[in-house]
């Protein structure tokens, strides 16, 4: 169980769809992150709603069998980490939450969550909810919308740990998270 190739879950929030089709070209133009096999939560399903979010999952995929990593953009975000719980008590595998911009979302879960804010006063306040594990942060800041539509663009720092910080874009940091967890053995 966990050993197959996981699944990639965007939940994006309440936004015109232009900007997740943003977010994918940032990925795939810097990254060349190939997105096209990626669930994209459907429109009719409220990005909030971990119950449907977990039932649109479990028509997709089976849920003993698929390892998923969770991409929660905003409200989205709230929806995500909350589906991610919800599936991992079901007996699936969460090997990963990224929480773009989840402000007030605490992290929380049996499972790797990173977070990534628009700028630092997010990052240090949603932080207060729990920081999850490495994260990033835009500085200077960008706008809310900005961040996920243009991660190539949005550029800050990668928090490490205590005192480590690197400099990259948004893009990179969830590159790099992506391409560990996609090619990630059983661990969780």
């Amino acid at each position: 169980m966990g050993s197959a190739t996981p699944v990639v879950l965007l939940c994006p929030g309440f936004h015109p769809p232009h900007l997740t089709q943003g977010f994918l070209q940032g990925l795939t133009a810097i990254a060349s992150l190939d997105c096209s096999s990626w669930l994209i939560l459907p429109s009719p399903i409220a990005p909030v709603s971990a119950p449907e979010i977990a039932t649109y999952l479990a028509t997709v995929v089976e849920i003993n069998l698929t390892p998923v990593i969770f991409i929660g953009y905003s409200a989205g975000a709230v929806g995500a980490i909350a589906a991610a719980q919800l599936w991992q008590q079901q007996g699936g595998t969460v090997r990963a939450l990224l929480a773009i911009d989840g402000w007030g979302v605490p992290l929380i879960g049996n499972f790797p969550s990173h977070r990534l804010s628009h700028d630092p006063f997010t990052h240090w306040s949603s932080a207060l909810l729990g920081p999850g594990a490495d994260s990033f942060y835009a500085e200077p800041g960008v706008s809310h919308w900005d961040l996920f539509q243009f991660p190539d663009l949005a550029s800050g720092w990668w928090i490490k740990g205590p005192g480590c910080r690197i400099a990259c874009t948004a893009a990179q940091f969830l590159a790099t998270h992506l391409s560990h967890y996609l090619a990630e053995g059983n661990s969780t």
